[in-house]
């Protein structure tokens, strides 16, 4: 007797994804979001583009998703290998001589030990691989969408500011004229997000400078006794 193949069934997170996507992708073109050019331009208009969307209403849509096995904190630190990173750290380089550039690499077909090798290549050809790395003029790493977008950033900030009445930090580090007048300073500083009280001000930092660590629990303990 032969057993029958099992049917592939439908998860209703599929189903959900892909109700959810085509609704919002209606509404999009609904509201004029949506342009097509060339071959595509026919589906501007409204019935030609709910029949193309047709077919995909009938198909079983695949949704593959899990929590991290390490947690979030796991996803940002290997996202900020690619975007806050260039493409060789200096720990990696060796030497430089009239040889050319040597560094360490990870060679991923051998295992254990061996899989840590060194490489040297000439001067040229290791500028030339390094800046493969680097993006053309115009693009971005990381792009910032919504009140953020680069292209409307201050305007969109200005807006909100104005919106929610939030005074303009212009002189943060002056006072007014009125303020020197009457002997009162205006606070600035935005209130706390937590208890809403005011802000205080531990330490200054430079640019490209580093604020300091807090003291490890053995710092205090000599602190106290002392």
């Amino acid at each position: 007797m032969k057993r029958r193949p099992e049917q592939p069934v439908e998860r209703p997170t599929s189903r959900l994804f892909r109700r959810l996507f085509l609704s919002r992708l209606a509404d999009a073109h609904a509201a004029g979001r949506l342009a097509f050019f060339g071959e595509l331009e026919g589906l501007c208009r409204r019935e030609a583009f709910a029949a193309h969307l047709a077919p995909l209403r009938r198909k079983n849509w695949f949704v593959y998703a899990k929590a991290p096995f390490a947690g979030p904190e796991a996803v940002l630190a290997y996202l900020a290998r690619y975007t806050h990173s260039v493409a060789i750290s200096n720990s990696r380089l060796l030497g430089l001589d009239e040889r050319g550039v040597t560094f360490r690499y990870k060679d991923y077909r051998r295992n254990g030990q061996a899989r840590y090798r060194t490489l040297t290549l000439a001067t040229d050809e290791f500028i030339r691989r390094f800046l493969l790395h680097v993006l053309p003029k115009g693009f971005h790493r990381i792009r910032h969408y919504g009140l953020l977008a680069s292209a409307t950033c201050k305007a969109n900030i200005a807006r909100a500011r104005e919106l929610i009445a939030a005074p303009v930090m212009d002189r943060p580090a002056e006072h007014d004229d009125a303020d020197l007048a009457t002997g009162t300073a205006a606070d600035h500083r935005p209130p706390c997000p937590c208890c809403g009280g005011s802000m205080i001000i531990v330490e200054r930092f430079g640019r490209g400078g580093a604020p300091r660590a807090p003291p490890s629990p053995q710092a205090r303990v000599r602190t106290a006794m002392s």
